[in-house]
């Protein structure tokens, strides 16, 4: 685009020219401040970001140049002591600077302002402006602003779908939102260079392309140009001769866009928020879709999903980025780059994005920085924040551990900030929005001439267990390779097989999912039980110390004795009361004192529809035949859907965690309750359930009667309600 879009007579930062220097990193902190009818909801309280002091210097250790940070006008306007409020931000602030880190101020984040105003309103404009003047008048030395974060978005959610506050769903409230949020941006710009005439606009957006069937052809190329609406109205390029003009002109919109072409406002960096999500595609045909992509597009039914999921040469984030310098050239950055996703997908997103800005960056783009975004990460954005589930996705730190615990996104940050590339074994294979899944694997146990893998493989042992099972399983659907093995191929109880098949693989990780599992047949073999969950844990355990590989086992709520009566957490003493207990119970006091790079993860009461010996599906297969089925009534346990159980762990592992965790859904329950919310969710006669004593249940071991769990490192699973609903839909 040839057109002059400087504004207001301040020069574009190397409007005609690529990106000098070196691919910065910077990083944001979710902050969104968002209304859902007359509720605000805070992601900076929901992720505790407000009462930990120490978090910048948290976030400082990665190497980060500068930090999307929030000033949100909502926050201060209805703070109990403003005064407060902002000394807060002093403190804040002034950390970030001493440790040489920018910040870039953002006043609205998915936001529509304090109570009395809204997206709709002149007072937006006003208020936000006022915001503005106090906020740099505090801090005049700040660069860089971010006034309103995704204004199309918002506007899109807030006034076309009608998710979030004013709940409007008519496309004239759309673009008169939209517009509002531009003018309050400009207006905000204004205020802010009076005082610091250097500041930077760094105007942020989520972009991405829409694809459609020829049959909605027409709705994606004007998807496709509405896109580029807030940018274009900031730039004053929407003026007669626009595709968007006469549809805005005649919306009665003329006058506010002229008066906004006139007073330019020209982003100084264009913010690149691009999701796996934001490449759409629609489609006529409904059948082929699940019924919550239906919709109408004023032309007719339609089905909007992510393109990705349709095929895997989407544009995609590169795709955004070529667009958007040609359509510009103004300077660009990702200013969100994050992916809600395992622990592996994340790396890869990030690592894929990196390097392909890298790349750009060298053929001449303008592309000057990468945002680790959602460095504390978010919650209920699953649902467009418009429930509160408690669904939390864990970023570069995870805050459900106090204080927050890294993940393995932050070494490969700190790789990055170093001029470097991680080295992590699970970045091997491309995500799945690169068709991973077609990637072979080995399974030891079913392959023919012995033990092949062509990278370090992650080690499974217990071929033949549910756990063993569960995780290749979990390893082929994540792209992870691994190797399972029999217990011919790898006896735990052998140290020199230990070392042959270590020696051979060379495994990044083993997973110990082996062992003794018969609660009751223990009791009439206990030198078997405790050569196997004791000894040979411990031998698996000190083969991998030896060659410096990450080791996982597991244990059992059976190592306590039920007399606390409230959830027990790892720190509580262990009393086991059966031999099975004890194996666990030796089993962790001994890796816990070993100070090497294992991690024990105690767990409970596996039930899964993809195993047909565990407690849930023998329930249905009772319930089914209409048969009564007995479940302990004065029994407490946290059951564990095997599925949350797998991945949470595989989390764990790729994090390089250690030490004891319980790993359990959130949730303590009878045997009985289990058993008749089962039947609920599964849609079966719970009357059918028969309440039985522990006495009368035929157990030969001794059970504790009270063994539910809880964690004080952090409850890292979901609610058992939840894991419930999901086994039932995936058992019918």
């Amino acid at each position: 685009m040839q057109q002059d879009i400087r504004g207001s007579g301040r020069p574009i930062m190397g409007s005609a020219a690529g990106a000098t220097g070196p691919l910065q990193l910077w990083g944001g902190v979710e902050c969104t401040i968002n209304r859902l009818a007359d509720r605000y909801v805070d992601q900076i309280v929901l992720s505790g970001h407000d009462r930990r002091s120490d978090d910048i210097d948290r976030l400082a250790t990665l190497g980060i140049t500068a930090l999307r940070y929030p000033l949100l006008w909502e926050s201060c306007a209805q703070a109990p002591d403003p005064q407060a409020w902002w000394a807060w931000h002093d403190a804040r602030l002034e950390r970030l600077c001493a440790l040489g880190i920018r910040p870039i101020l953002g006043l609205v984040h998915h936001g529509s302002g304090p109570p009395a105003t809204n997206l709709l309103s002149p007072g937006f404009v006003t208020g936000l402006a006022e915001h503005a003047r106090q906020a740099v008048q505090r801090y005049p030395w700040a660069e860089d602003w971010t006034p309103v974060n995704e204004p199309l978005t918002t506007a899109r959610f807030s006034a076309l779908y009608g998710h979030w506050y004013p709940h409007l769903q008519n496309e004239q409230a759309f673009w008169n939102a939209l517009l509002t949020q531009v003018e309050a941006i400009r207006a905000a710009m204004v205020q802010v260079r009076q005082v610091n005439a250097g500041a930077r606009l760094i105007q942020t957006e989520d972009l991405g392309t829409t694809t459609a069937t020829p049959e909605r052809q027409v709705q994606a190329d004007f998807d496709n140009q509405r896109r580029w609406a807030s940018w274009d109205m900031l730039v004053g390029l929407l003026v007669p001769g626009h595709p968007l003009w006469d549809r805005l002109a005649g919306m009665g919109f003329s006058d506010r866009l002229q008066a906004l072409a006139r007073q330019r406002c020209a982003p100084d960096i264009l913010g690149i928020n691009h999701y796996l999500t934001s490449d759409r595609h629609l489609d006529h045909r409904l059948d082929m879709y699940p019924p919550h992509t239906h919709g109408d597009s004023g032309a007719g039914p339609i089905a909007d999903v992510a393109a990705v999921q349709i095929s895997h040469e989407s544009a995609g984030m590169e795709g955004a980025l070529r667009a958007c310098w040609d359509r510009y050239r103004i300077p660009m950055a990702l200013t969100e780059v994050h992916n809600g996703c395992t622990r592996e997908e994340q790396l890869r997103w990030l690592v894929e994005a990196w390097s392909m800005a890298g790349r750009l960056q060298a053929e001449g783009i303008g592309i000057h920085a990468l945002t680790a975004w959602s460095l504390l990460g978010s919650h209920d954005w699953d649902s467009l924040l418009t429930r509160s589930d408690g669904h939390y996705e864990s970023g570069v730190f995870d805050v459900r551990s106090h204080p927050p615990r890294e993940t393995a996104l932050a070494p490969a940050l700190r790789h990055l900030a170093n001029g470097g590339l991680p080295d992590h074994p699970t970045l091997r294979h491309a995500g799945w929005w690169k068709g991973h899944a077609l990637i072979g694997h080995t399974d030891v146990g079913a392959a023919a001439g012995g033990m092949v893998a062509a990278t370090r493989p992650l080690l499974i042992a217990g071929f033949t267990g549910t756990l063993g099972q569960a995780f290749a399983g979990a390893c082929r659907l994540r792209g992870i390779d691994h190797v399972i093995t029999r217990r011919d191929q790898l006896d735990i109880t052998d140290p020199a097989s230990i070392g042959r098949i270590l020696d051979e693989l060379n495994p990044w990780a083993v997973v110990n999912a082996a062992g003794w599992v018969r609660v009751d047949d223990a009791e009439r073999d206990p030198a078997a039980c405790m050569a196997a969950n004791h000894a040979g844990a411990l031998a698996l355990a000190d083969g991998c110390a030896l060659r410096g590989i990450h080791y996982t086992a597991f244990s059992s709520d059976l190592v306590f004795d039920g007399l606390l009566e409230r959830p027990y957490v790892e720190s509580n003493a262990t009393a086991p009361l059966s031999i099975y207990g004890r194996s666990k119970a030796a089993m962790d006091a001994a890796l816990s004192s070993c100070g090497q790079r294992a991690l024990v993860i105690r767990t409970a009461s596996f039930f899964s529809p993809f195993d047909q010996h565990n407690f849930a599906v023998h329930l249905i297969s009772a319930l089914r035949s209409g048969e009564r089925f007995r479940a302990a009534a004065d029994c407490w346990t946290s059951p564990t859907y095997v599925p949350d159980l797998v991945r949470t762990t595989l989390d764990l592992i790729i994090d390089d965690e250690a030490g004891l965790w319980h790993v359990v859904n959130d949730g303590a329950v009878t045997w009985t309750d289990f058993a008749m919310q089962i039947a609920d969710a599964a849609g079966h006669d719970g009357r059918l359930v028969l309440p039985t004593p522990m006495r009368d249940m035929g157990w030969s071991a001794p059970r504790p009667r009270y063994a539910a769990m809880t964690s004080e490192r952090g409850v890292l699973m979901p609610k058992l309600t939840g894991a419930i609903e999901r086994f039932a839909a995936d058992l019918g």
